[in-house]
Formats: C-alpha cells, sequence, structure tokens
C-alpha cells in the first residue's frame, strides 16, 4: 500500500486534513468499539451537481489495501481509496459552518468530467422480488436499529443492482450519514441481498438540520 506521512516529513499526501477535521473524525471515532484500531477510509463514490460526492466510514487502518494511500495524521488514520488517488490528489477535508452546524467538508480542486455527471434517478419500481427483499432487509434489520436516533431508511428505486435510499429523521442531515449508509446500511444490504452492487444515498441532506459528510461547493 501506498503509506504517507501526514504528520510532517515525506512526500505530501494525497489528502491534507486541517485540525479542525482531525478532531472533528477523532471525536465521532470515540463511540466506536476499539476505536484505536479504526482509520477514516475515504473514497469517491459518485458525481453530483457537478462534483465528486463521497464516502467515509470507519474501518480497521489493517483493512487498507494494497492500491491505498494510507496518512497518519498524528493519531488519526486516514486511508484513501486506491481508486480515488487521481480525484482527491490535493483536496482537503475541513470543518465548515452548514445550515445546521459545523461539518465535515472536502475542498477538491478536481472536476469530475462533463460524461461523467449521472443519469436521472430511475423510476421507482418496488414490486420486483429483488425490490421487496432489499425493502425486507431495511425494515427488519436496519430501520430497529437507526431508530434509537430517530431515524429511517427507505428504499426509493432498484436498478441494475443499486439500491436508491433515502434517509430520513435523525439521518437526514446528520454528520454521520455517511458513515451509517457505508458502514452500517450498505453492509447489511450488501450481505442480504447478494445481487446488489451499490447503495446510494439521495438524500436531501441539506434541508436537515445536523452536519452533513459532503464535497464543498463553490
Amino acid at each position: 500500500m501506498a503509506n504517507d506521512d501526514g504528520g510532517g516529513g515525506g512526500a505530501r499526501p494525497v489528502l491534507t486534513v486541517t485540525d479542525a477535521a482531525r478532531g472533528f473524525v477523532l471525536a465521532a471515532r470515540a463511540g466506536e468499539p476499539d476505536a484505536d484500531r479504526l482509520a477514516l477510509f475515504l473514497e469517491v463514490s459518485g458525481v453530483s451537481d457537478g462534483a465528486y460526492s463521497y464516502d467515509m466510514w470507519f474501518e480497521s487502518a489493517s483493512d487498507a489495501g494494497p492500491g491505498d494511500a494510507v496518512h497518519h495524521h498524528d493519531e488519526l488514520v486516514v486511508v484513501v481509496s486506491g481508486s480515488s488517488l487521481d480525484k482527491v490528489s490535493g483536496a482537503t477535508l475541513d470543518v465548515a459552518e452548514q445550515s445546521g452546524g459545523p461539518g465535515l467538508v472536502i475542498v477538491n480542486p478536481n472536476r469530475p468530467p462533463e460524461t461523467a455527471r449521472p443519469a436521472a434517478l430511475p423510476d421507482a419500481d418496488l414490486s420486483s422480488p429483488l425490490a421487496r427483499a432489499v425493502h425486507a432487509v431495511l425494515e427488519e434489520t436496519v430501520n430497529p436499529q437507526i431508530a434509537a436516533h430517530g431515524g429511517r431508511a427507505d428504499l426509493v428505486a432498484v436498478e441494475e443492482g443499486v439500491a436508491y435510499l433515502r434517509l430520513g429523521g435523525g439521518c437526514q442531515g446528520c454528520g454521520l450519514a455517511q458513515v451509517t449508509l457505508s458502514q452500517g446500511i450498505s453492509v447489511a444490504i450488501k450481505e442480504a441481498v447478494p445481487e446488489i452492487v451499490d447503495v446510494v444515498d439521495v438524500t436531501a441532506h441539506d434541508a436537515g438540520t445536523n452536519p452533513y459528510f459532503e464535497g464543498a461547493k463553490k
């Protein structure tokens, strides 16, 4: 794996992490089991409004792959997915004031090519066996868990192995929404329904009341 030391010396890391962002992430990580083993993983998940969108989640630092970039920022380890290195090179992870308070933002000088703009959200057809299977996972496994935080996940559509979800309640605009989606909801759906290869959040998080992990808009 690429191992860049963000704490001083050596090559410049792919992703710069400000002191404010490091503190924000460490505070969120503190509530996780075996927190000291966990790194913040980051990858580009798609394109939204002409800018890259991102997934961030906590995972054991030892799970970093051979092509991933591993940055050490004092007690925080940040792992950038190998498939995203060229898309986030030179970017900065920071904290900025948003409508519901401070939240993580990625200030990224890189922009996706025009051809990378996503297609419109598919028309909802939730009657297929695949859609019903995803819905069952949400109702039986996911929603009972996130209900403790006042949240809810609803299936919007399923197309070509992609499940489109809308997060509501306490998950709309939540500062850990992407961690919840990537580490919890997405994993639960993919394990129970192997035909699902990706889970996409289509929530209008800027309408929520809490910070949201999102790419900075200029």
